[in-house]
């Protein structure tokens, strides 16, 4: 009996019930054999759909609930990248995307039409292949931790145009459909209605949205906030919707409007369990959709183009990623991830079989192809993977995680800079949390008696768990300047009881952190290389009461020259303060060795170029 026949109020639970039921014992099952969260998923779905268990008989009405999943997963990867980051992207997005998206739409229309597909069918059956799939990429190259390197933004690029892509396949789509008589207005009223949904986003992201978040950040009410965040993302995805456009650009665009507010972090962690829990919702109604009905009946069809638009379109990807000069570890990598046909060909599948370019059977048809594209992509990735350079994967057994942590000082980062500073707090025996993501550094600290929990100090959910709430003093110490940086600010709007210390790279990451407002930042080679010359002045006969008045006067024009460079806001001014102030060498008699003179004192740090 199908879980729609429960009586009366228990049929929402009942149908959770199952729906939690079949992810919880499917998809640990999927991770241990190596295959993935998302097959798992996958694989639940096609168990209590309607051509499994037969538990459900509208996967559809699942799938339009979950594509908010990909909605609010969208929303946060918007968050991510903010407009100058965007904008410095726009050569990847609309030159390696369009490349892309060009040769692989030739490649699979190709194979449409040698499959016998109508020339119409082949094309819109390409198009929609070509869409791939944002939620399983982004799910995968998330648990690889990829997002953020090169190669991860370059394939971020590519799905951006893709989903910018959906609004003007759905126009073609329009116009190759004849239209009945006296509807010729239509197209442009539907385009000025996108248009004008499209402006009022950004009306409403650039001047309400900041104004509105103030207010409720004000009334101190964490519910408000997480309510509010929903709004957004909601209503931006209704705002697009309405507009005939895409919900997920509508999402994408509302999270790069907010992307510098500072707000930013609170609505990401706000945002992150919804996110979490209807993306795999998608990925279950994806396996349910699979009517195993047309592909039985098409199965000679169905099994000859899943393979071969996969291989069409994976060698399309490859060939462009090595024109553009990207490695072959990379563009295989590449290949495999984005091989498979995505969830915005439903869309288009649909639009085409409304317009009347495509019969009921060719739509079905079409959508099994890319459903068993997306099922087959973790496999493909786990064949793929075996041709790649081995990743090492430490094991995380014996390694904790921070949950709710009270130290006076949180220190972000173990390394050697970490090491050091953190002896004087534990000679005092202040009460400190260390937290670091290198493995094997967290089990050598084991050894010498130290306790360092495994953490990301980028993210609030961890610094949260890690104290930083109740911390005192908030030390990051990590090695990475923009890791370094974005902690320091996430700290600073997060958590403003705490003092903020971070140490710096170099000259300009320490006029960032300053900006930032930081409560202290210290270059980290600085004081070292300053005692250092200290002591090659001794070294070559420098009295010592002389050698430190040299190297206190090196930190006081240090400390001048820095001032004028926050004033000025640029190293500029540090510059002409340099060429006009560096210590003199005093002249000096010491013991000399045959065939050796001093000429003068080394210059003062920074008496190159700024970078100390």
């Amino acid at each position: 009996m199908a879980v729609e026949a429960a009586p009366g109020s228990e049929l929402v639970l009942v149908k959770v019930v199952a729906l939690l039921g079949a992810a919880v014992v499917t998809v640990p099952l999927f991770r241990r054999l190596g295959l993935g969260p998302v097959l798992g998923y996958l694989a639940a779905g096609l168990l209590v759909g309607p051509f499994g268990l037969g538990w459900f008989s509208d996967p559809q009405a699942i799938l339009h609930v979950a594509e908010l999943g990909v909605v609010m997963f969208l929303f946060l990867v918007g968050l991510e990248m903010r407009p100058a980051h965007l904008w410095n992207l726009r050569g990847q997005i609309f030159g390696l995307g369009a490349l892309q998206i060009g040769a692989c739409t030739a490649a699979l229309t190709g194979v449409g039409l040698l499959a016998g597909l109508p020339p119409a069918a082949a094309f819109i059956g390409a198009a929609g292949f070509v869409l791939t799939s944002t939620a399983i990429v982004m799910q995968l190259l998330g648990e690889r931790g990829d997002i953020a390197l090169p190669h991860g933004q370059r394939i971020v690029s590519i799905l951006l145009f893709e989903d910018l892509l959906i609004v003007p396949l759905l126009a073609l789509v329009a116009f190759m459909a004849p239209l009945p008589a006296g509807e010729g207005g239509v197209r442009w009223r539907d385009v000025a209605t996108g248009v004008a949904a499209l402006a009022g986003l950004v009306v409403a992201g650039v001047w309400l949205l900041n104004p509105m978040f103030r207010l409720l950040a004000g009334a101190r009410a964490r519910e408000l906030m997480t309510a509010a965040a929903l709004l957004v993302v909601l209503g931006a995805a209704l705002l697009m919707e309405v507009g005939g456009l895409s919900m997920a650009m509508g999402a994408f665009l509302a999270g790069v409007l907010l992307s510098g507010s500072s707000f930013r972090h609170q609505l990401e962690a706000d945002i992150e369990p919804f996110r979490g829990l209807l993306l795999g919702l998608f990925f279950l109604g994806v396996g349910m959709a699979l009517d195993l009905r047309v592909v039985a009946a098409e199965a000679r069809l169905v099994l000859l183009l899943v393979p071969a638009m996969m291989l069409a379109k994976g060698l399309c990807i490859y060939a462009v990623a090595r024109l553009l000069r990207s490695p072959h570890a990379e563009a295989l990598d590449r290949a495999g991830l984005m091989a498979q046909g995505g969830e915005f060909a439903f869309v288009l599948f649909a639009a085409a079989a409304g317009t009347g370019l495509g019969d009921a059977r060719t739509s079905a048809t079409l959508t099994a192809v890319v459903v068993l594209s997306m099922v087959l992509t973790p496999l493909v990735q786990v064949a793929v993977g075996r041709f790649l350079p081995a990743r090492a994967r430490p094991s995380m057994d014996g390694i904790d995680v921070p949950r709710g942590l009270d130290g006076s000082v949180l220190i972000i980062g173990f390394g050697r800079f970490g090491q050091v500073m953190s002896q004087a707090l534990l000679a005092r025996d202040v009460d400190v949390t260390i937290i670091d993501t290198d493995v094997d550094m967290i089990r050598s600290a084991a050894e010498f008696g130290f306790k360092v929990y495994y953490g990301d100090g980028t993210r609030l959910d961890v610094l949260h768990a890690s104290g930083a709430g109740r911390a005192r003093a908030v030390a990051v110490c990590v090695d990475d300047r923009d890791a370094a940086t974005r902690i320091a600010t996430l700290v600073r709007e997060s958590f403003p009881q705490a003092r903020v210390l971070v140490r710096a790279y170099d000259r300009e990451h320490a006029r960032q952190l300053v900006e930032a407002g930081v409560d202290f930042q210290v270059r980290e080679t600085f004081a070292a290389a300053v005692e250092f010359g200290e002591a090659a002045l001794r070294a070559v006969g420098v009295p010592e009461n002389e050698a430190a008045a040299i190297a206190e006067e090196v930190r006081r024009l240090d400390a001048e020259r820095f001032a004028l460079e926050l004033a000025s806001g640029s190293l500029e001014g540090g510059k002409r303060m340099l060429r006009t102030n560096v210590p003199q060498p005093t002249p000096l008699r010491p013991p000399q060795r045959r065939g050796q003179r001093l000429d003068g004192a080394a210059e003062a740090d920074g008496a190159g170029p700024p970078a100390a």
